[in-house]
């Protein structure tokens, strides 16, 4: 299997952690892809997704699965399942419906992301980016205080949550979520204690 990946994708480090944890990341080869606004990368477009997003997950077969939380519920499907999605009930719906949230969360720090760094900044739209920032920032409220996902045994939703926090690190260094979030801190420095959390830190976060 082939992962596309950047080092600063927080999409793609969740499905990096999760083939950690799930004893399968020697079976992954990562090549390294760009995609970014304005830029079309014709070849990745063509040959790996059209809408031109990372993660994505090349199969043995050359079928090509997208989105990081359908990669992560394939590898734990692929592990036997269960272990990082839990296979039926209240408990799978929960998680399910956290990564979602996290993951839009995560989707709109990535616009913030594009709106500050990347479009010209004389068409820059500070109401557009306070807003996005608002999603994410009153969805990290509730996280706090959530105290299940913080101290129940790991699951893809719990990374999820710990890479929208190195996210922050990487990217928003200054933006005071440690000090705003006592309970998401503590519970990342947790986290930094797996390995598999530890190796996939971005580069200078």
């Amino acid at each position: 299997m082939k992962l596309t990946f950047s080092p600063g994708s927080p999409f793609a480090r969740k499905v990096r952690i999760a083939a950690i944890e799930l004893g399968l990341i020697d079976k992954i080869e990562l090549v390294p892809a760009t995609v970014a606004p304005t830029q079309k990368n014709e070849a990745y477009a063509h040959d790996i997704s059209p809408v031109r997003k990372l993660p994505a997950l090349i199969l043995d077969s050359g079928q090509v699965i997208v989105d990081s939380y359908n990669i992560t519920e394939y590898l734990d499907e692929l592990a036997g399942g269960g272990k990082l999605v839990p296979a039926s009930g209240p408990a799978r719906w929960k998680v399910k419906t956290e990564h979602t949230l996290i993951q839009s969360m995560t989707d709109a720090l990535l616009l913030c992301r594009y709106e500050m760094g990347v479009r010209p900044k004389e068409f820059f739209w500070q109401g557009w980016y306070d807003d996005q920032w608002d999603r994410a920032w009153v969805g990290l409220g509730q996280f706090e205080n959530h105290p299940d996902i913080l101290t129940r045994p790991l699951d893809a939703a719990q990374i999820s949550l710990v890479c929208i926090l190195g996210y922050l690190d990487f990217r928003f260094a200054d933006c005071g979520w440690r000090k705003a979030f006592p309970k998401l801190d503590a519970f990342h420095e947790r986290m930094l204690q797996r390995e598999s959390v530890k190796v996939s830190v971005p580069p200078n976060g």
